[in-house]
């Protein structure tokens, strides 16, 4: 029998103490959550004030915050460096952060949001241990000044060294079954020849991917959800990854909750924070309707 508990009030009541500057410091007293299951945790609130009351280690965060002001989302904002804060917080050493992000077009220029968070998240104590691409198939509004725009930051943030790398390799490589051959320019500018020749090394039928992920978009039901649905394959991707079986993945802007979703089909405990009522309602309702498997 699933241990299934779905909350439908406003979950955090709050208890607010007077500070010397005669300003309220406002924290939930109790922090209930919206919906659990046996794998899945889901928190309605600013993940702000839910994150700091975050007691479980978290192996792997996998998310997409709101991109500058290109969504509304009901006029809900987020307060980028307590979150970021508070995600370096709640990572142990050997954690990863998935930080998936683009920037605005204002007065003729991209904002550089994403820039600036990266060294953020740096000036706070994070590794950059990778800066990937997510490549779309096609683009959503058709430029005239500049090329049109496909692609996304995959922000990959580590604490200390990565615990988990399992690297996906699935890669077809052109040159498999041939003898391994090539140079390397040392520090010094000469170069360096491989020795593959000499040892029979040979192209492997598939390699590591490249830090550049080309992915299709949702189908149209999942897109219906939310405005900005995270591809499932794009979380998916990253679980496999940097996290194994049975850790904990957290998305504190778990949206329609397709971390979430992914998370649980991997075997892996999820955490999920969302701001919007409405969006925990779809995620429950995606979560009871969810079938095992990709």
């Amino acid at each position: 029998m699933k241990n299934v508990t779905e909350n439908k009030e406003t979950p955090n009541e709050s208890r607010c103490f007077a500070l010397a500057s005669n300003d309220l410091l406002c924290r939930p007293s109790v922090i209930e959550p919206f919906y659990k299951d046996e794998s899945v945790t889901l928190y309605y609130g600013d993940s702000k004030d839910v994150l700091p009351h975050i007691q479980t280690p978290i192996d792997l965060t996998v998310t997409s915050p709101p991109y500058d002001n290109i969504r509304t989302y009901d006029g809900f904002d987020f307060d980028f460096e307590a979150i970021a804060r508070s995600l370096y917080a709640v990572t142990p050493q050997g954690g990863v952060v998935v930080w998936n992000v683009a920037d605005q077009h204002q007065n003729g220029s991209e904002t550089g949001t994403s820039f600036k968070q990266a060294l953020y998240f740096k000036e706070i104590g994070f590794n950059l241990h990778d800066t990937m691409i997510y490549s779309k198939p096609c683009f959503a509004f058709p430029e005239s000044t500049r090329y049109h725009q496909t692609f996304e930051y995959m922000f990959v943030f580590s604490k200390g060294k990565p615990k988990t790398i399992n690297l996906l390799k699935d890669r077809k490589n052109i040159h498999s079954g041939a003898i391994v051959h090539g140079a390397l320019r040392q520090t010094d500018g000469t170069l360096k020849h491989s020795n593959g020749a000499k040892n029979k090394k040979q192209y492997q039928e598939y390699g590591h991917r490249f830090n550049v992920w080309t992915l299709a978009h949702n189908n149209n039901k999942e897109r219906g959800f939310h405005p900005a649905t995270m591809p499932l394959a794009l979380a998916r991707d990253h679980i496999l990854s940097w996290s194994s079986k049975g850790d904990t993945i957290l998305d504190p802007f778990a949206g329609s909750g397709t971390t979430l979703l992914a998370a649980k089909n991997l075997g892996c405990k999820a955490i999920g924070i969302e701001i919007s009522k409405d969006y925990c309602q779809i995620t429950v309702e995606r979560l009871k309707q969810m079938t095992l498997g990709f």
